[in-house]
């Protein structure tokens, strides 16, 4: 139906929600950002089935790691729109972030049930079956993903995890996939130690290269302590585990996935020491 064509309340209603919309996007590119959800809240109050502005305004508080409230927002669009396969990945990933592991992996399922050809791509969900404890299914899962990522430490450090929980170390490390073409500082180091041909501190002296205080180098001693605390939790060293959790998490934080990674990992070690 063509604008024209509309009643005269309708058009001006329509009109006035997209250029709130147009003008939130432009608040959010230049990092208004609570201006640009008071105006995804505004096109919402005054079109409230417009389900671009509820997805929107969802993804900001995604993007702001406000969890509670994009899943509030992602619930209503995936209610009115059940075949919205990014709302699900964006919601199950706000779920894991919130702790809710098995919600979480269910949003991810309902992703590859919709679009089967992205599942060996679904490495999130193989990180959220470590947390939920089902170490079968995260072990076919970086199994899985290795035949579309072959030269990633991280999947196999993953794989080394969900196998160490299931059979042991001396299995994890005889099932430890070779990589060779990671050149990410410190991740290869980060492989020597899960196959036992290195240590720790060869992981760190490696990590440590660079200019001092560099985004960098930030990055090189999140992954480092990221991987050395996934580590030794494997191995069975609480203590030293969730001191280099907690230094992922706080003193070398990252904004990215694996910073919320590090963030949940940390929130775990907190309520389990209370």
């Amino acid at each position: 139906m063509l604008l024209s064509a509309l009643p005269c309340s309708a058009a001006a209603a329509q009109v006035s929600t997209a250029e709130l919309l147009q003008k939130a996007d432009a608040a959010w590119k230049k990092g208004q950002r609570a201006e640009a959800i008071a105006l995804t809240t505004r096109a919402i109050s005054s079109d409230p089935g417009n389900l671009k502005a509820i997805a929107l305004r969802g993804r900001y508080h995604y993007d702001l790691r406000e969890d509670n409230e994009a899943v509030t927002d992602f619930d209503v669009v995936i209610k009115q729109d059940p075949r919205a396969s990014g709302i699900f990945q964006l919601r199950g990933w706000s779920k894991f972030r919130l702790g809710k592991f098995e919600e979480s992996i269910a949003d991810f399922d309902r992703v590859i049930a919709l679009l089967p050809s992205e599942e060996p791509q679904h490495w999130q969900r193989g990180i959220v079956y470590y947390y939920a404890k089902r170490f079968g299914d995260g072990r076919k899962q970086f199994e899985l993903h290795q035949t579309v990522n072959p030269n990633d430490v991280e999947n196999a450090a993953w794989h080394f995890l969900c196998v160490a929980r299931l059979d042991g170390i001396g299995k994890a490390r005889a099932a430890l996939i070779p990589i060779a073409g990671d050149v990410r500082i410190p991740m290869m180091e980060v492989h020597s130690l899960f196959a036992g041909k290195a240590t720790p501190s060869e992981v760190l002296k490696a990590a440590e290269a660079g200019e001092t205080n560099s985004a960098r180098r930030n990055n090189q001693l999140f992954y480092a302590h990221l991987y050395l605390g996934l580590y030794f939790e494997a191995v069975g060293e609480a203590m030293k585990s969730g001191e280099h959790i907690f230094k992922a998490a706080t003193d070398y934080k990252t904004e990215g996935p694996m910073g919320d990674v590090a963030r949940v990992h940390a929130a775990i070690l907190r309520k389990q020491r209370k």
